[in-house]
């Protein structure tokens, strides 16, 4: 097997994506322990990556096609004598051809014609399985032991620690208490629970006494988070949306007790750092992508259009694959999660 010392690893983008690769890298490291790798990544992205342990350098490339042809001679020029190519789109492929990298790997099912550039093709034998697992196909394709528990390994600096914890404290949530994590947003508006069943939600932990609920998420996320704010009768519901920047987030997310979520990108965080994730699932497979792990909840509603994969819902009832979920369900399978997770400390 050869012994590559040099690799370039392509995922780009987007955030849930680039927690499922982390096993992969994990395994790669450990396979390839005396080589560089640097991971070639969006810059928006790049904060999260820069917290991934096993990494030698974070490749950051800039919007659109000339922010990522800028970066070829500096690539070429680093002479990668392996590409890894987890996103399987004609840009990443290309990408890893122009480099210069003699040998790159992707999935013989890549997209828009990417498994062209690929000098190794790696099969995947069925589409319903988890995208963390269909990933480390690569990593043993490459000689790398098969995890018995594949490792999501963030390095969380004492200072993000203190950040998180000044931010949490200005908002009203005491040093090590036991707090809910919420996250009412998603990038598809037919991946949203309704705000009133948030809401709902919200309202009855605050009067169970289950710790502070805090809404969380990035400045695009504000407006559903305020939605929340306006319908809600308690005054324990904090709101640190839009006040934690990215490279934060494994850190904000380990100090919760539960991440109550839709089908998002801070749901993997969340499982990557060993929190446990209740998930609210519609139009998308929790197969496929749901948090990864055996400490976590899915909700969904199994209609005979589920799961469509679709932004834009095509049902007589709108959303009703996620309208369908009672906050009843998801309150039970919250106080459960909670329970589970104090009985254990």
């Amino acid at each position: 097997m050869t012994d590559y010392r040099r690799i370039l690893f392509i995922k780009p983008s987007s955030l849930g994506d680039i927690v499922h690769a982390l096993p992969t890298l994990a395994a790669l490291r450990q396979r390839f322990p005396q080589a560089h790798i640097a991971w070639l990544v969006k810059r928006q992205w790049a904060e999260l990556v820069e917290r991934v342990e096993g990494l030698d350098r974070v490749w950051a490339v800039g919007p659109g096609v000339t922010g990522w042809l800028s970066e070829v001679p500096r690539l070429r020029a680093e002479k990668f004598d392996l590409a890894v190519d987890l996103q399987g789109l004609f840009r990443s492929a290309l990408m890893a051809r122009l480099a210069g990298c003699p040998v790159r790997v992707g999935f013989a099912n890549g997209r828009e014609g990417s498994p062209l550039f690929y000098t190794q093709r790696i099969d995947v034998p069925t589409p319903e399985m988890h995208a963390v697992d269909r990933y480390l196909l690569v990593a043993d394709a490459l000689g790398a032991a098969k995890p018995a528990t594949p490792q999501f390994r963030f390095r969380i600096s004492p200072a993000d620690r203190e950040q998180v914890a000044a931010v949490l404290g200005r908002a009203g949530v005491k040093a090590g208490s036991s707090w809910v994590a919420m996250n009412v947003s998603a990038r598809w508006p037919t991946k949203r629970w309704p705000v009133e069943s948030f809401t709902a939600v919200a309202d009855r932990l605050s009067e169970e006494g289950m710790g502070p609920v805090v809404l969380i998420g990035g400045p695009d996320d504000r407006a559903d988070a305020q939605a929340v704010q306006a319908l809600t009768k308690k005054s324990s519901l904090r709101d640190v949306t839009g006040l934690t920047p990215l490279g934060l987030l494994p850190a904000l997310l380990q100090s919760a007790s539960l991440l109550l979520t839709n089908d998002s990108g801070p749901m993997h965080v969340a499982a990557a750092v060993g929190t446990p994730v209740t998930a609210l699932f519609g139009p998308t497979s929790a197969v496929r992508t749901g948090p990864y792990g055996n400490n976590h909840r899915v909700l969904a509603r199994q209609l005979p259009c589920s799961p469509c994969f679709n932004r834009r819902c095509a049902n007589k009832v709108e959303r009703e694959c996620l309208v369908g979920i009672a906050p009843g369900e998801v309150l039970t399978a919250v106080r459960e999660q909670i329970a589970g997770r104090l009985a254990h400390r």
